[in-house]
């Protein structure tokens, strides 16, 4: 069945209290996740242990009655273990393919970067090109594909920083926050009733959208205007990071086209279409922190790639 514009909006609206069932407090990182899925893009999820990252994918996933699986990443883990590989079957004297984990909808990779860049790398064909390549022959993923990494942001032991062309591949990154005081009651309180976070069907978690709600939903996303003032600050801003003395490397035109296209997600999602300068502005921040490199001497001054962009985005003139 077809989904028209008003129904997939309706639906993705629903998603918030359908996943605020299992997840309390983390809004924001819904929406990021919601937006990505609108674009076709992947999410970088920074956080400390035990503030749902892996609860919020699967949450995700049953609200949109999407497949998902998870991988955990280790220093021993082999590409084949994320693509798949030829399994010899003794029976018929021949190879086949078994599917790997990254044959889902929504892959959540948890803490990518703590297996070498072998494996890190292993990720790059299926996020760029929706397949995977084994023993020559290329292999399809599903519709629709994301992939959720996540990373700790405070111990490095033992980790592989992702580099700079695997990060630009993430639309999004994330930061997915401790709960505040109130929210956090609300998880004890929920877990006292006896809330079971590994069964999400006993929740009331229920699939409020689908394929087609998504399909319908991103053509309307195609179709929000763009006007060339608009087009022409998300290229200021981006450039500004370029010239930024607190820079050594700034958003490339690859973030710039990625910029333009949440804004313009953002915008249907709200209820308009067309975008808006504050459009741009509510995505900056998850769509390019993680396409700037920072100098040592300003890292070492407590800079940080959001203040730089906030910087930006105050000083770049807003079209009227």
């Amino acid at each position: 069945m077809t989904a028209t514009t008003d129904s997939a909006r309706s639906a993705l609206e629903a998603l918030r209290t359908e996943i605020g069932k299992a997840v309390v407090g983390q809004d924001s990182a819904v929406t990021g996740l919601v937006v990505a899925l609108l674009c076709r893009g992947h999410v970088l999820l920074e956080g400390v242990p035990g503030v749902a990252k892996t609860l919020l994918v699967r949450a995700l996933a049953a609200s949109l009655a999407l497949d998902t699986k998870r991988v955990q990443f280790t220093p021993d883990l082999m590409p084949s273990d994320v693509t798949g590989s030829l399994v010899y079957d003794a029976r018929t004297a021949e190879f086949s393919f078994q599917n790997g984990p990254v044959f889902t909808n929504l892959l959540l990779a948890d803490e990518i970067n703590r297996t070498p860049p072998k494996t890190q790398s292993s990720l790059l064909e299926a996020m760029e090109e929706r397949q995977v390549t084994v023993d020559g022959t290329p292999r399809k993923l599903p519709e629709p594909f994301l992939v959720a990494a996540t990373m700790n942001p405070v111990e490095y032991e033992g980790t592989y920083p992702l580099p700079e062309a695997q990060l630009d591949r993430f639309l999004l990154k994330l930061t997915v926050p401790l709960p505040s005081r109130e929210d956090e009651i609300g998880v004890l309180t929920r877990h006292a009733a006896g809330f079971n976070p590994r069964d999400l069907h006993s929740a009331g978690l229920r699939a409020v959208a689908g394929p087609a709600e998504l399909e319908a939903a991103r053509k309307a996303v195609e179709a929000t205007a763009v006007s060339p003032e608009i087009t022409a600050y998300v290229v200021d801003i981006c450039r500004a990071t370029r010239e930024s003395p607190s820079l050594t490397l700034g958003v490339s035109p690859r973030g710039a086209t990625a910029l333009l296209a949440t804004a313009r997600a953002w915008a249907w999602l709200v209820g308009r279409d067309y975008v808006t300068p504050d459009d741009v502005k509510a995505l900056a921040l998850p769509t390019l922190r993680h396409r700037v490199q920072l100098r040592p001497e300003a890292e070492m001054e407590g800079v940080t790639a959001d203040a730089v962009i906030t910087a930006i985005l105050t000083h770049v003139p807003v079209p009227r």
